[in-house]
């Protein structure tokens, strides 16, 4: 009940933020800008925060890149990634691991947390390399599964680095979009994107050959 629970009130935070945009993410923008030399620490609180809320991370971003530029905005971004990591592993850990463990089965569930024990830290960094998937989602996930914190905020650290070049170039390139930089970050994507698609495809088939190979010795 209460896994049901937590997935629903996702469900609910997802609809209304990244589908209906309750959030003015402009406004959000202006606000930090009016701060000052703080507004990096402050961006990148309100984007881990608004990030585990299911704003888009590309949206969040950009606009590191509008207000600070592709260098400086890169590291706001990282910040921002981990701290949504952090944060949704954190919630996912408390509210469903438990959950988790009695609907997967104990069979299951140990077999998953023995795969996180040997590449915990790199099931994180291969999520942020998968085109379409949403960050926030999966480290709830991760957290729920009993992904640990540091290997949550390493593992975001190192996989979102090659997004958030992009789409902080991105953002930081609007209304220069034949710019080196513009063309470099859609080169990079290109290049992620099909990494991520080909680990994906590798884990999946991993995972499935574990779980033959844990039948066949029971």
């Amino acid at each position: 009940m209460r896994l049901a629970l937590f997935a629903g009130f996702l469900v609910v935070m997802f609809y209304l933020v990244a589908v209906a945009r309750v959030i003015d993410i402009e406004a959000v923008r202006r606000a930090i800008a009016a701060t000052g030399p703080a507004a990096p620490l402050v961006y990148v609180v309100a984007s881990a925060v608004l990030g585990s809320l299911f704003v888009p991370g590309a949206i969040l971003a950009a606009g590191s890149g509008i207000l600070f530029g592709p260098v400086l905005g890169i590291f706001v971004t990282l910040g921002a990634a981990v701290g949504t990591a952090i944060v949704a592993s954190r919630i996912g850990s408390r509210a469903g691991r438990d959950s988790a463990r009695a609907l997967l089965g104990t069979k299951r569930a140990d077999r998953i947390e023995t795969l996180i024990d040997r590449g915990g830290l790199w099931a994180v960094v291969g999520q942020r390399f998968i085109p379409g998937t949403s960050d926030a989602l999966s480290s709830y996930a991760f957290g729920a599964l009993g992904v640990p914190l540091w290997q949550m905020a390493v593992g975001a650290f190192i996989g979102s680095a090659p997004r958030a070049f992009v789409y902080t170039a991105l953002g930081a390139s609007i209304g220069k979009p034949s710019s080196p930089l513009a063309y470099a970050a859609v080169a990079i994507w290109c290049v992620t994107a099909i990494v991520g698609a080909f680990a994906a495809r590798r884990g999946y088939r991993k995972w499935r050959a574990h779980g033959r190979h844990d039948d066949v010795s029971s």
